[in-house]
């Protein structure tokens, strides 16, 4: 059952405590005994002080991580456009008119070429993206000839390729697939105001399939949609409630589209973006918290400011599906200045 967190303040030792303070402490030391967060107490850790979350989110970060070190992944669309799906940031949806072409699936020649240039500059994961609802039958079966290619190449392996059908994750897993990424995009409250032609419980249910053939899971959403900041705290408690909590958690920053319905959405506080992924941090502590879309128009100094508070991975190169990443020289100069080094598996 979910904890419940004090609202009351009270004076220990001569220093007083104020009422968000004595939530989060709870929230954090209740953890021990159960792997439920309220959206309440999310919220709480999301209304700290910067210096505060910061502190406690990087303290969280070095119990379970290297301080220092950052897992590098690169991601490649093996399937571009022509998406069935109506996801309001998705500039490869069929219905939007993004100037995004429609691609045919990249030969396997191809995909093995770009994950040997990506394993060449430092990435240790490799990650293909399809943009299908979800795969039929024949997409499986070839997607499973280039996992085990890839996989031959030394590198961990991740796919994103949409709603898998049962028996379709076993397929995968028996190919040599170590991460399946399905974003839950953002809370179940707000998830209707972004996508309407599949359910919540859609991708619950992909998790689980993924879950039960032994794969890892890479499972994260998008910040800046539009979204309350109790709608980022129940995205996150969402992720963290998962049992168990994802193996990779990625962040996204939406990136603005024009054609797509977000174009032109407010853009959300960078700095609120940074207490996500602190939030983020706190509640999966042994999970990889990653940068993904959104780093390009990011300053250095908010990237630094991640990293401090528990992000732990990046999407690594020059593209993402579709739309613009920090190139690798960018990259590598970043961590290099921050005294950071890459992860290896």
């Amino acid at each position: 059952m979910e904890h419940e967190t004090g609202l009351t303040s009270e004076t220990h030792c001569g220093c007083a405590h104020n009422s968000t303070d004595l939530a989060v402490q709870q929230g954090v030391l209740q953890q021990e005994a159960s792997p439920r967060w309220s959206v309440a107490a999310i919220e709480s850790l999301l209304g700290l002080p910067f210096n505060d979350l910061i502190f406690r989110a990087q303290t969280v970060h070095r119990q379970y991580h290297d301080a220092n070190a950052v897992q590098l992944s690169t991601l490649i669309s093996v399937k571009t456009g022509g998406c069935s799906e109506d996801c309001a940031y998705c500039p490869q949806a069929a219905r939007y008119h993004t100037g995004v072409e429609n691609q045919t699936i990249l030969s396997r020649e191809e995909v093995v070429a770009a994950a040997t240039k990506a394993k060449e500059s430092g990435a240790t994961r490799f990650c293909m993206g399809a943009a299908w609802r979800g795969p039929k039958q024949r997409d499986i079966e070839y997607m499973t000839e280039i996992i085990s290619a890839v996989k031959g190449l030394g590198m961990e392996t991740c796919a994103t390729l949409g709603i898998l059908k049962p028996g379709q994750a076993a397929q995968l897993r028996q190919a040599g697939l170590d991460y399946y990424n399905h974003n839950l995009d953002t809370s179940p409250e707000f998830y209707g105001e972004i996508i309407t032609t599949r359910e919540y419980q859609d991708r619950l249910d992909t998790l689980e399939e993924v879950r039960g053939a032994n794969i890892n899971v890479c499972c994260g959403g998008i910040v800046g949609m539009g979204e309350s900041r109790t709608a980022r705290a129940g995205l996150i408690a969402q992720l963290a409630n998962l049992d168990p909590y994802p193996d990779s958690v990625p962040i996204n920053y939406l990136v603005q589209v024009e054609g797509t319905p977000l174009y032109g959405t407010p853009e959300l506080d960078p700095l609120e973006f940074v207490r996500t992924i602190a939030a983020a941090r706190i509640t999966m502590p042994t999970a990889k918290v990653r940068l993904s879309a959104g780093r390009r128009q990011m300053p250095e100094a908010i990237q630094a400011l991640c990293f401090l508070a528990g992000a732990n991975s990046i999407f690594y190169g020059d593209k993402l599906l579709t739309t613009g990443n920090p190139d690798t020289e960018q990259d590598m100069a970043l961590l290099e200045k921050l005294g950071l080094h890459a992860l290896q598996p």
